[in-house]
Parts: structure tokens; C-alpha cells; sequence
């Protein structure tokens, strides 16, 4: 089920899937990480201003996530092989999931795919256990910053309820 934004609603079951990650194919997905929190950020494109300074901020901000023990995974539709070269342009080391083919399909599950084709720019935070605990969609033209993943990620470290943002 999907909240009034369209995204997937907190204490549902997080979805399952695997996706690219590497032009060689390796597969990843928030399973592999479970007892981690996992924070999905699908964004609309690899090469925009926008979306590259926002994977840029997560990698920035990687010492403070990995505090909470926690596991980044950047999703859009661009194929593999743009995301291996932007990540490689800005530096950025988690991993980023081509939602590739066919196109959205995880995207769509969370409730983040536009009818432009592309995915919505939101964040979802999954707990421990796989459930998800936190969302927040954001305008296509406006970086969500790092600031609501980390108080999700507070809540959950202290046993608290997390709302959507």
C-alpha cells in the first residue's frame, strides 16, 4: 500500500529485489544487508545537477550513516554502465542499482516511479527486520539533503517510531 504521496507507506514489508550494480551484472538488494538499516534513494537520473550533488551529500555524509550502521542504495532507470561512469565522476562508492529493464519496476513497487518515466527523487528507509520505516518524497529540482535520513535513522537507533517525512 502507498501513502496519499504515492510512496510506499511506513510498517509495510519493504519489497524485495535485486538489481545491476556494476557493468559486470553483480546484483544487489536491501535483503543482502538485512540487520542493517538500508536507505533507498531513488532519484531521477545519473548526470543531472540536482541528483549528482545529492549522491555526492550521501557519500559526504557516509561516516555519519555507517555510525548507525547503515547501508545507502542509489536507484534510478540509467543503465549500469552511466551509473558506473557518474559514480566514478563524483566519487561515489555504494552502490548505485540500475532500475533498468524492465524500466521502473522497482520504482513502481515503492510507490517512486513518474509518468515522465523516470524515478520520483524519493527516500525510503528500511529498518533492521526489512520493514519500511521512513519516506519522504521530494520535487524533482530540490535535494532532500541528508538531515530526515538521519533523524529516521536516530529514531530507529533509539527504539523510536519513525513517521514519513
Amino acid at each position: 500500500m502507498t501513502d496519499p504521496n504515492g510512496l510506499i507507506r511506513p510498517g509495510r514489508p519493504a519489497p524485495g529485489f535485486t538489481l545491476p550494480a556494476t557493468p559486470d551484472g553483480r546484483q544487489v538488494g536491501p535483503e543482502q544487508f538485512r540487520g542493517h538499516p538500508v536507505v533507498l534513494a531513488f532519484y531521477p537520473a545519473d548526470w543531472t545537477p540536482v541528483c549528482g550533488d545529492q549522491m555526492a551529500l550521501y557519500q559526504a555524509a557516509m561516516p555519519e550513516l555507517e555510525r548507525y550502521d547503515a547501508v545507502v542504495l542509489g536507484i534510478s532507470v540509467d543503465s549500469r554502465w552511466s551509473h558506473q561512469a557518474f559514480a566514478d565522476s563524483r566519487g561515489i562508492r555504494f552502490p548505485l542499482l540500475a532500475d533498468f529493464e524492465p524500466k521502473g519496476e522497482v520504482a513502481r513497487r515503492y510507490g517512486a516511479y513518474t509518468p515522465q518515466g523516470q524515478a520520483a527523487r524519493a527516500l525510503v528507509v528500511v529498518d533492521r527486520q526489512g520493514t519500511v520505516a521512513w519516506t519522504q518524497l521530494s520535487p524533482a529540482d530540490v535535494n532532500p539533503g541528508v538531515d530526515g535520513i538521519l533523524d529516521a535513522l536516530d529514531r530507529l537507533a533509539a527504539g523510536r517510531q519513525v513517521v514519513a517525512g
